[in-house]
């Protein structure tokens, strides 16, 4: 019997020290799995905080010191003061000069001649980016990038140089602002007869038509449109002329997209006293009881973007298209010659258009499949 009972007492003895191993066995291997978690994770913390200052220190190398940089801006024939699109990259530029305490200077281009020469002054100066002010200037912007890669452009109206990985190309989809004043015309005019007056014909330049004539035609099924190409941005006695004779032919509102051309145009208008249409900015500045509104391309606020971008580091090669819907295209804010009636049709036109309800035409193809042949300036 004491046997039996000895040999119980053991067998217990020996359940209970099994017992008590697998007990240290497993909290040992919880202690060590939980080990191996927190250093896990303490890793991954330290991985995130590496990463997130290398990408800080990124940030800080890639932004710039804005009292070092220096743009150049090289107008076309306009000059600077052609109170349009010269001007405002100007404006542009100035206001980008203010802000961010960088240097900005411009050239201007009396002749085609004077486009190289001028960029190369930029290049010669070491100037961090060069913008240049219209089409006309696209050959000599893509001579003097491909010899200066290190160097950045922009060009304004210009999508020919977007292969350059160092040129950025600030376009605008000006028919729809061209398309606004031209409803504008359409309901303003009395004697039912507009005029259009060009300064180049060109793809580009023409769009400015296609909008014009399309607006024009549907807010006024009768009106006539009379077209003249200045064949140049410079010339305002031309200007002037063309002006004339659509007044003699019974024109009461005419639009000009000509640069520095149209200040003549703008000049015949007042003497003739009826209204003229500005463009690129807001001129109403330059005649307030003739200019009936403008057709506005955001020409400073492209400068001063591509400024910004450079400064912080994201200025980016390409096509950058400014439109209707983010305000880089419309009539201009001064609106004291236009009756509230005209400002409502034109508001309900201007969410049609960004909304996709009306499409305003950009190529000859989309201008005559639904308005005919009525454009003559694109030859």
């Amino acid at each position: 019997m004491k046997k039996k009972l000895l040999a119980v007492l053991m067998s217990a003895t020996m359940v209970c020290s099994l017992a008590a191993c697998g007990s240290s066995t497993e909290t040992t291997e919880t202690a060590e799995t939980a080990a191996t978690e927190e250093a896990a994770e303490a890793t991954e913390e330290a991985e995130a905080t590496s990463e997130e200052a290398e990408s800080a220190e990124a940030e800080e190398a890639t932004a710039v010191d804005a009292s070092e940089i220096k743009i150049g801006i090289v107008t076309d024939t306009g000059g600077v003061n052609d109170g349009s699109f010269n001007e405002s990259a100007w404006a542009g530029a100035q206001k980008a000069a203010e802000e961010f305490g960088l240097t900005a200077n411009y050239l201007e281009s009396h002749a085609d001649s004077d486009y190289k020469p001028n960029i190369e002054s930029f290049i010669d100066e070491e100037y961090d980016l060069i913008i240049c002010v219209g089409y006309q200037l696209a050959d000599a912007l893509r001579e003097e990038a491909e010899a200066n890669p290190d160097v950045n452009f922009a060009i304004i109206d210009d999508s020919t140089n977007a292969d350059l990985e160092n040129v950025t190309c600030l376009m605008f989809e000006q028919s729809q602002a061209s398309y606004l004043v031209g409803y504008v015309a359409g309901l303003t005019t009395e004697s039912n007869t507009i005029g259009f007056v060009l300064g180049m014909s060109t793809d580009t330049m023409n769009e400015f038509g296609y909008g014009y004539l399309a607006g024009a035609i549907d807010a006024n099924a009768d009106v006539k449109v009379l077209q003249t190409n200045a064949n140049s941005f410079s010339d305002t006695a031309a200007g002037k002329t063309a002006a004339n004779n659509m007044v003699s032919q019974g024109a009461d509102v005419i639009f000009h997209a000509a640069g520095g051309t149209g200040l003549g145009v703008i000049d015949a208008c007042k003497e003739a006293g009826i209204w003229a249409i500005g463009v690129d900015q807001d001129q109403s500045s330059v005649a307030p009881e003739t200019i009936l509104t403008s057709a506005m391309k955001r020409v400073d606020n492209s400068v001063y973007d591509v400024a910004s971008d450079l400064i912080n580091g994201t200025l980016e090669s390409g096509v950058k298209t400014y439109t209707l819907e983010d305000a880089g295209v419309d009539i201009a804010p001064t609106t004291d010659n236009l009756s509230e009636e005209t400002l409502a049709a034109i508001e309900e036109v201007k969410q049609q258009i960004i909304d996709g309800t009306v499409v305003v035409p950009k190529t000859k193809e989309d201008f005559e499949a639904k308005y005919g042949d009525v454009y003559e300036l694109d030859e």
